[in-house]
């Protein structure tokens, strides 16, 4: 039964003190908060880090309500950057450190930060991308002498800023698969909400959980599963620096023996592929969670049989800061997303807003404690998506007869075909069922007839002409005729965005070049 959960914040709240702050008046302090690599860090060490990273900002000029980045790897740099940037009353906006100029430099316009805290190896980048622009005066390097004399002079002891519950404290973003990443406005209220909520309520944590992430920090999902979670009941986090991959997972769980695996769809099938999966022992784990892309009802299978661990299927957004539909531990039912975390409601409605019946699909309606203040310069979009308490998603989710959520997909990987709805996803994973198949993302492109038919794209381990037709007609004996893919074009990667889903936006473009693909209608 899961626990529900209520946060009343006073007025004056800054979330620092509560995810960090309080675990040191608790009695916590030397605790282990931090792991990475041989070292580990207790949470008194990473509160005087965090001090001194807020006081070297205070020193810099930096003012409360003012965006500061981190593109960081992960490790105890990223954090105490985190905690002293909400310290001073200032606002965080967490970027892939391996982004290149051009987005770099229109993130530093958008966003108007004052300063940056990066990585040496990314220096060249950031000072490009940097150059010429009106607002970012510090860019500081942690990993050089320069840094390391001067944040050892700043002191260790920091007041934190009297935030108010509604200010803005992160900035998260939109994919941009359709255009420009736009901010989505989250508050000092919102985290600790969703935490209480999903975190202690439907996962259950405690101070005993060891927590391994597979997406980095910089991503919403592991700065709340990796940091802010274990972190609000004094748990620990492992961190690792380096790119993430199936060995360094097993390694890393062979080491340290996390109790909760935050893992994604893609490492979810790179686990089961590894030659050695058989052989791991996963048995420290209580559970492992899944977000951030659908999660295949045979990927779930395959795992269930090979590891033996409740894997937890859940969906968020940035718009309401994490998780509020999910499966949870002892209850999973594969191929749904479970149930609503209780603190937050859902509703499944038509295009007027009115809720459809149960078993048809519509737009998902969600409103809670946790729910952002704004889309950043979108007004229109804020418009559309913020109704009130309500946050009306663009994905799209069906309600069954016993009160589970199945997710259908994005509306605009939605596809009106023959006059019937096509969710992509279902194509995508009987694509992936074929052993020759790899990875498979589905678009809908018209026809000479302006009729929107869906086209494949595939990477497989053999791609030929002969294995093109034959995937057509592998869906064709496993699906309704109409969802079959009227051409397929084999890639070596699929494109990604800077968060790393699927670059479907890009697809299209390349679906304009009828050349290079195979198949017909």
């Amino acid at each position: 039964m899961i626990r529900r959960m209520k946060f009343e914040p006073p007025e004056t709240f800054n979330m620092a003190d509560f995810f960090l702050d309080a675990r040191i008046r608790e009695g916590h302090g030397d605790h282990t908060a931090l792991i990475v690599g041989e070292r580990t860090y207790r949470y008194r060490d990473v509160q005087e880090m965090a001090h001194r990273y807020g006081n070297l900002l205070l020193e810099a000029g930096v003012q409360p309500e003012q965006r500061v980045v981190i593109a960081l790897p992960d490790g105890p740099e990223f954090v105490a950057a985190l905690f002293g940037i909400l310290k001073i009353g200032a606002v965080v906006v967490m970027l892939n450190p391996d982004l290149k100029p051009d987005l770099l430099a229109y993130f530093f316009e958008y966003t108007r930060a004052k300063a940056a805290f990066i990585h040496s190896e990314c220096r060249s980048s950031f000072a490009e991308a940097a150059e010429g622009g009106r607002f970012l005066d510090h860019l500081f390097v942690i990993d050089t002498a320069e840094f390391r004399t001067a944040i050892s002079s700043m002191s260790p002891q920091l007041e934190n800023f009297p935030s108010h519950r509604d200010d803005a404290s992160i900035w998260l973003f939109s994919g941009g698969t359709t255009g420009k990443p736009k901010a989505v406005v989250q508050t000092h209220r919102a985290f600790p909400n969703t935490t209480l909520c999903y975190a202690h309520g439907a996962l259950g944590m405690t101070a005993s959980d060891i927590t391994l992430s597979v997406p980095k920090l910089f991503f919403g999902y592991a700065t709340g599963c990796n940091l802010l979670f274990p972190f609000s009941v004094g748990g620990t986090s492992i961190l690792f620096p380096e790119r993430c991959t199936a060995e360094t997972i097993f390694e890393l769980i062979r080491r340290h023996r996390p109790t909760i695996l935050v893992n994604v769809p893609t490492m979810v099938k790179k686990l089961l592929d590894h030659p050695d999966a058989g052989t791991q022992d996963l048995g420290c784990l209580r559970l492992a969670t899944s977000a951030g892309e659908a999660l295949p009802v045979e990927l779930h299978r395959r795992w269930d049989e090979t590891f033996g661990v409740d894997l937890l299927d859940g969906l968020g957004t940035a718009e309401m800061w994490h998780i509020f539909l999910t499966n949870i531990p002892g209850d999973v039912r594969p191929g749904t997303l479970g149930c609503v975390v209780p603190g937050f409601e859902v509703r499944v409605c038509d295009d007027d807003g009115h809720p459809v019946p149960r078993g048809e699909t519509g737009w998902l309606w969600v409103r809670g404690g946790s729910r952002a203040i704004a889309y950043w310069q979108h007004q229109e979009k804020t418009e559309a998506n913020f109704r009130g308490e309500w946050y009306v998603s663009g994905d799209m989710i069906r309600e069954e007869e016993d009160g589970v959520f199945t997710y259908c997909g994005r509306a605009d990987d939605m596809l009106k075909v023959s006059g019937k709805w096509l969710a992509i996803r279902e194509v995508e994973e009987c694509l992936e069922r074929h052993e020759a198949v790899r990875e498979a993302a589905v678009v809908g492109v018209p026809d000479e007839h302006g009729l929107t038919k869906p086209h494949a794209f595939v990477v497989a381990d053999d791609p030929t002409p002969a294995l093109a037709a034959a995937l057509q007609e592998f869906v064709k004996e496993r699906l309704e005729a109409y969802k079959y893919p009227r051409s397929i074009q084999f890639l070596d990667d699929l494109p990604r965005t800077h968060l790393g889903k699927v670059d479907r936006g890009k697809l299209r473009r390349t679906e304009d070049d009828a050349s290079h693909a195979h198949g017909a209608d």
